[in-house]
């Protein structure tokens, strides 16, 4: 079987795929936290995506994928027996996993299936594990089945109430502490926002947090540069010191602007990638 190609793919909603790869070295090594670059095309852009889950009998990974701009939504076009042009990993340093006690795990949209390895992880390491999954609504609440599997606890919340808990993720971890739960520490990926006021929320809690960051990324070796970030005051490089960091000083503000730096850019990419590939099929 060669390597780099798709031998399985799930639509988890109309925006968000799961596949399977066939990536024999890297199902050998990989450890939670850690991510890929996937590529498709001569000309395709790098796309830095987390490893969910990995299989070594198989020798196969799973990435979930976003349609958020051109590149992932071609990325979402591809269908079992295609291969990627290229795909590098793994990336990025594990996050660190041992008892800590009781750990508190929260996604945010398809940051769900982020958290999905380290609350897994955690909980073969002998954690209590709450899992906190939050999204605008019921149909953006992805691996449901899988996460209850390696949590002892799991809360749904959603922005409109169509599942779980109306309200924010942050409603949820204030309820547990009003309860009396004691929580040691907290892992948080999702939109960066979600994780400022997350982070806060927990530090003022008494809950040591730690945040995946997703700045712009090219290389994800360190050496270009562009995935900086401000931690403690010293910059840090996601790809290399990260994802995931200790999240009590965070400069979150600087990771939005930088982040947000070419939105204008991805928007006209995107849009004229939709009106290249209308489907045609009955105009001829």
């Amino acid at each position: 079987m060669e390597k780099n190609l798709i031998v399985n793919k799930k639509s988890l909603s109309n925006v968000v795929c799961e596949f399977e790869i066939y990536e024999p070295l890297i199902a050998a090594s990989a450890k939670a936290g850690q991510f890929i670059i996937l590529r498709y095309g001569e000309l395709g852009e790098r796309v830095p995506v987390t490893l969910v889950d990995w299989n070594e009998q198989k020798g196969t990974i799973t990435a979930i994928i976003q349609s958020i701009g051109k590149s992932t939504a071609v990325f979402n076009s591809l269908k079992v027996g295609d291969k990627f042009t290229s795909l590098a990993g793994p990336l990025g340093t594990p996050v660190e996993i041992k008892n800590y006690g009781t750990c508190v795990v929260v996604g945010g949209g398809v940051g769900i299936a982020e958290v999905y390895p380290i609350a897994k992880a955690l909980k073969q390491a002998g954690n209590k594990v709450i899992s906190i999954l939050g999204a605008r609504t019921k149909d953006l609440v992805i691996l449901q089945e899988k996460m209850q599997q390696v949590s002892d606890e799991i809360i749904i919340t959603t922005d409109d109430g169509s599942l779980g808990q109306k309200g924010l993720v942050t409603d949820a971890i204030k309820t547990l502490h009003d309860k009396g739960v004691k929580i040691d520490v907290g892992f948080i990926i999702g939109p960066i926002p979600m994780m400022k006021w997350t982070a806060k929320l927990m530090t003022q809690l008494g809950i040591k947090p730690y945040a995946s960051l997703n700045p712009i990324m090219l290389d994800g070796t360190g050496m270009c540069g562009c995935c900086r970030v401000v931690v403690n005051g010293q910059t840090k490089f996601a790809c290399v010191d990260g994802p995931m960091f200790e999240a009590t000083n965070i400069d979150f503000d600087n990771l939005i602007a930088r982040t947000s730096e070419y939105k204008e850019q991805e928007k006209e990419s995107f849009l004229k990638h939709e009106k290249d590939h209308k489907c045609k099929i009955g105009l001829h």
